[in-house]
Order: C-alpha cells, then structure tokens, then sequence
C-alpha cells in the first residue's frame, strides 16, 4: 500500500513538472506577440511617426557609438514635440525594448507592438538609456515610460 501512495506522488511531481515545462521553459519565442506577416519596416515607420518618434534599427555603428554589447533593438533619433512619447519621456539615443510586454529586437517587432497598443491609448513602453559622459551624475538604465494618448 505504501508503495501505491508513493507511486502516487511521483506521478503528481511529473504532471506538474511537465506542465510547467511545457509553459515556461519550452514557451515559443514571442509568446505574448502575435506574428503579424502583414507588418513590413515602412509600416512600422509610419506607425512610430504616429507615436512620435524617428527610429532605426541597431547596427554595429550604432553599436559602437552607444557602448552597446549587442547590435539589437530600435534606437531612437528624434522625438516630435508635443507627441505621446515626448510627453511620455521618451529620449534620443534610447534603445526602445519593451512595448506593453512586447520585446522590441527589429522595426517589425516595434511595428507589431505599435499596431496591437496604440489603439489603446495607454500602455507603457521599457527603454534602455546608456550612460552620458558629458552629463555627470547621469547613469544609463532601464526606464519604463507610461504613455496616455489624449484625445480632443
């Protein structure tokens, strides 16, 4: 009978561990992001532009220039006065990385991520920030930026 209870047991940890395995460890890239075949670097372009921000994507250059270890990710050039990201604290030289829980590696990601939270007129976007050597005191870092569209 012992035996039965313990069998039991072991059976109860392995649906378990195997759930959770399934959910966490073996969850496909982009879990919460939908695939969007529609979503092109143009699209995204212009959607950024209506949130109020010039982007790019990334490259070795910008790489370099940033002190960044990896070439991923959308940089911004210029933020539009007056904008939701401008009145959200969205800065130039900021690598956008999260979108509303959408991780942000390529224009089409940003896109994507754009297209879906928009709409809602509230969401939060996670920028990186690298330090400012001309700046004294001011260290880079992850800042989390709460947007809210206001309509007329």
């Amino acid at each position: 009978m012992e035996w039965i209870q313990s069998l039991f047991g072991i059976r109860f940890f392995l649906t378990f561990w195997c759930l959770w395995v399934g959910l966490v460890v073996l969850q496909p890239e982009g879990f919460c992001q939908p695939p969007n075949e529609n979503m092109n670097e143009e699209k995204a372009l212009n959607l950024a532009e209506q949130f109020g921000i010039d982007v790019g994507e990334v490259d070795e250059e910008v790489k370099e220039i940033l002190g960044l270890t990896k070439a991923e990710g959308v940089v911004v050039y210029a933020v539009i006065g007056g904008s939701p990201a401008e009145l959200s604290g969205i800065k130039v030289k900021a690598i956008i990385k999260e979108v509303d829980k959408y991780e942000i590696k390529t224009l089409v990601d940003l896109g994507t991520a754009l297209e879906q939270t928009l709409p809602t007129k509230n969401f939060t976007v996670a920028t990186y920030e690298p330090a400012d050597p001309d700046n004294q005191g001011v260290t880079g870092g992850l800042n989390f930026h709460f947007v809210r569209i206001l309509q007329d």
